[in-house]
């Protein structure tokens, strides 16, 4: 299935609001992820995104047929973690399965690797996500470790999985 990858857009509001709606996407983010997810979350992250993307940040908007179906962002680490950045992302549940965030996360690696000074991306999964999981290690991104009991979300505790890929090994 073919998508795109695009800065995000005042535009994209309504099919943001309509894609990240899903409780099934809520359940693998952070709190700051919000459930439901409405007009006014979708404007408030656009804004955010923008506001990062001009620091030096990467939020891009994975769009299906023009329209938002999730999103993908590299930030950049602070102090002595600023050579580095967090890869994050979600996708509709209607678009799983079809390869596209596998195909996303190589594409922005690829773009936060030949367009800046980062020489290393990391990412956390909640361990049971194993679809999460999976894009990581289809992009080749290495297991570091695995963060016990590091994650509360909706009264239980889940393990993190720690992974990361550094520039040398694009």
């Amino acid at each position: 299935m073919e998508f795109s990858l695009v800065p995000w857009r005042e535009e994209f509001a309504s099919s943001l609001a309509e894609s990240a709606d899903d409780a099934r996407i809520a359940r693998w983010l952070r709190d700051v992820f919000p459930h439901p997810y409405t007009q006014r979350d979708a404007a408030d992250f656009i804004a955010f995104a923008r506001e990062s993307n001009a620091k030096g940040d990467f939020y891009r908007a994975v769009l299906v047929c023009g329209k938002a179906a999730g999103s993908v962002a590299v930030c950049r680490g602070e102090d002595v973690g600023r050579r580095g950045g967090e890869l994050g992302y979600w996708l509709s549940p209607q678009f799983w399965g079809k390869g596209i965030m596998s195909r996303a996360v190589r594409q922005i690696v690829g773009e936060v690797f030949s367009g800046s000074d980062l020489v290393r991306i990391f990412a956390e999964s909640f361990a049971d996500n194993a679809a999460s999981r999976r894009v990581l290690e289809k992009c080749g991104f290495v297991l570091e470790g695995v963060l016990r009991q590091s994650v509360y979300k909706a009264g239980v505790f889940h393990d993190a999985a720690v992974y990361s890929l550094l520039k040398k090994e694009m």
